[in-house]
C-alpha cells in the first residue's frame, strides 16, 4: 500500500495518477511515463488555489498558455468535469491494461480520490469506446482418475472462508507456445484469493502440481486436520503420490464431482482470469518467455494490485496483510 493511499482522501486525484513514487536519484518522484497532456490539465484544474499554477505548469511539464488555453474552452462545469473524468477513466483504463470493466475502473477512481458513480463511470468507457479484454474458449486439461467413492467433497461450492489456510483450492491450466504448450498449476486460498503456489513446466505430471502444493504450504502454512485442499478428479491430483504429499502435511482431502467444473469454480476462475487479461492477448514465442510473464502478472499484478470485487474491491495481498490486525473501535 503506497503512502498516499494511507492518508485520508480530500476529494482531489491521488498523486500516485502523475507521480511514480520512489526515489529517482536527486529527485524523491518523477512524471510517469506516457500520461497525456489532457491529463496534466486536469490535474492542475483540480489543484488550482492549493498551489501556483505556473509551478505545477513547470513540474508537469505543460506549457502555461496551453493550459489557460484547454481552461478557457467555454465549456460549461458539467462539460468540464465529464471530460475530466473521461480522462481519469481512460487513463486507468488503460493503466489496468485495458483489463478492467467499470466497476473496477470506479474502484480504482474512488481509491484515488475521485468522486464519481459506477454508472457514470460505465456511460464514460461506453462514450469512449474502452471495452475490456474478453475470454476465448478453452481447452480440456481434467483427466478424470478411476471413480473415488472415498474421497468426499468438503467444499460444496463454498469458496469462502473465515481465516488463512482454512480451503485451499487447486488446477491445471495450459498456455500456448511457439515451441509447444506450458503447464500452470496453482494453488488458490479461499480467504483471500491470494496465489500461495504455482509451478510451471512442459508436462502436467504430477510433480507438476506437488511442486505447487509445497510452495503454497511454504507461503501458506497448513493447520494439520483441519486446512482443506480441493481440487477436480485429474489423474495428477488423485494420484498415489499426490495423496502421499497431502498426507505429509496433514491437508484434508476434497475432490468435486465429474465433469462438473462449478465444483471447482473459484480456480476454474482465476484460469479464466489468467487467460483472459494475459495469456491470450500474448504471443510467446518460447517456453521460458512465458513462464517469465505469468509469474510476473500472478506476482505483482494478480496478487499485488488486481482489485477483486469478491473481496469488495481489494487485493489479495492486502486482504491476507490485514488479517490479524487489531480492529479499531469506532
Amino acid at each position: 500500500m503506497t503512502p498516499e493511499r494511507q492518508e485520508p482522501y480530500d476529494g482531489r486525484p491521488s498523486r500516485t495518477v502523475l507521480w511514480e513514487p520512489g526515489n529517482h536519484g536527486s529527485r524523491a518522484t518523477r512524471l510517469r511515463a506516457g500520461v497525456p497532456v489532457k491529463t496534466r490539465y486536469a490535474y492542475i484544474h483540480r489543484e488550482e488555489g492549493n498551489y501556483p499554477t505556473r509551478l505545477m505548469c513547470h513540474c508537469l511539464e505543460v506549457s502555461h498558455s496551453g493550459y489557460y488555453a484547454w481552461r478557457n474552452r467555454g465549456m460549461s462545469e458539467t462539460q468540464k468535469r465529464r471530460e475530466e473524468l473521461a480522462i481519469f477513466v481512460t487513463y486507468f483504463f488503460n493503466d489496468s491494461k485495458q483489463t478492467y470493466g467499470y466497476r473496477r475502473v470506479h474502484k480504482v477512481l474512488e481509491r484515488n480520490g475521485v468522486a464519481t458513480s459506477p454508472e457514470t463511470v460505465r456511460r464514460l468507457m461506453r462514450q469512449e469506446g474502452l471495452v475490456a479484454c474478453q475470454p476465448r474458449p478453452k481447452a480440456r486439461t481434467t483427466v478424470p482418475a478411476a471413480d473415488l467413492t472415498g474421497r468426499p467433497d468438503l467444499i460444496e461450492r463454498n469458496f469462502t472462508a473465515d481465516a488463512p489456510a482454512r480451503k485451499l483450492v487447486g488446477d491445471i491450466t495450459y498456455i500456448h507456445t511457439r515451441e509447444g504448450f506450458v503447464y500452470l498449476a496453482t494453488v488458490m486460498d479461499c480467504y483471500s484469493k491470494r496465489i500461495v503456489g504455482y509451478a510451471m513446466a512442459e508436462h502436467m505430471r504430477t510433480e507438476l502440481v506437488q511442486n505447487a502444493l509445497e510452495m503454497a504450504v511454504r507461503n501458506c502454512q497448513p493447520i494439520k486436520g483441519v486446512t482443506i485442499f480441493h481440487s477436480d478428479r485429474g489423474s495428477q491430483y488423485t494420484s498415489a503420490d499426490y495423496t502421499a504429499t497431502m498426507n505429509k502435511y496433514g491437508f484434508l482431502a476434497s475432490v468435486g464431482r465429474t465433469g462438473v467444473c462449478y465444483d471447482n469454480a473459484a480456480a476454474e476462475s482465476f484460469n479464466a482470469t489468467c487467460k483472459k487479461e494475459l495469456v491470450n492477448r500474448k504471443i510467446y514465442h518460447t517456453r521460458r518467455k512465458a513462464i517469465k510473464e505469468v509469474t510476473s502478472w500472478i506476482e505483482l499484478c494478480y496478487n499485488q494490485t488486481r482489485l477483486h470485487s469478491s473481496l469488495g474491491y481489494r487485493t489479495p495481498n492486502e486482504v491476507h496483510q490485514d488479517w490479524g490486525k487489531p480492529k479499531t473501535a469506532a
